[in-house]
């Protein structure tokens, strides 16, 4: 028996159940950079402060809601007013570049703000009844707001960040007074902010606004 085994070896012959050979390996692994990269999530979109300055929802002086995206296409003034300020009288003003400038799609939004001096303390009742009898506004009005400071309400939070098309653009920032004016283009863009001293019938502010009526 001894010596058939060492013939069978001797020969490179195997007995049944006895096979030498190793059984076949597992193939390799393919090395970390063959594996395809595990793809990132695409990063979220982030909202721009300057985008968007009119679309939203506000009240007017009635308390009814008014979606300021209605005024897409058309120049918007926006004027933080008071009725017991130095500048008050600017409403005859704003009231003359309106009505000269509407059929141009000029649009003059009065927004009353109590920020500064406390001086527009009435209800919305009494603003409206001040400005129609003392300087005949027919410009919409809107129900009292916070123009200023953390407090500040959406439309002033963005009219504060916006900025302009200069090569170091800064955000225009918050209203310093009463009767500040943001004028936005036809595109919703903010354009420019001219601050409570420039009168509606300042030149630099009347070029201005004919410039972005001309823009299309």
């Amino acid at each position: 028996m001894n010596k058939l085994l060492l013939v069978v070896a001797a020969s490179g012959l195997t007995l049944a159940g006895c096979s030498q050979k190793e059984p076949p390996s597992k193939p390799p692994a393919p090395p970390e950079s063959a594996k395809p990269a595990a793809q990132a999530p695409p990063p979220e979109a982030k909202p721009t402060a300057t985008s968007g300055a009119l679309d939203l929802t506000v009240k007017d002086i009635d308390g009814k809601d008014v979606n300021l995206t209605d005024y897409n296409g058309r120049v918007v003034l926006i004027v933080n007013v008071a009725s017991k300020c130095g500048y008050t009288p600017q409403y005859a003003g704003l009231e003359s570049l309106y009505t000269s400038r509407k059929g141009k799609g000029l649009a003059v939004l009065g927004f009353p703000s109590n920020d500064f001096g406390k001086q527009e303390p009435g209800s919305e009742a009494d603003i409206k009844a001040f400005c129609t009898d003392k300087y005949s506004v027919s410009f919409p009005m809107f129900a009292k707001v916070t123009v200023k400071g953390e407090s500040a309400c959406e439309l002033y939070k963005r009219l504060a960040a916006a900025t302009t098309g200069a090569s170091e653009p800064e955000p225009l920032g918050e209203p310093k007074w009463n009767f500040t004016k943001y004028l936005i283009g036809r595109d919703g863009k903010v354009r420019a902010k001219f601050d409570s001293a420039v009168a509606p019938d300042d030149a630099k502010l009347v070029a201005a606004i004919d410039a972005a009526l001309a823009a299309r």
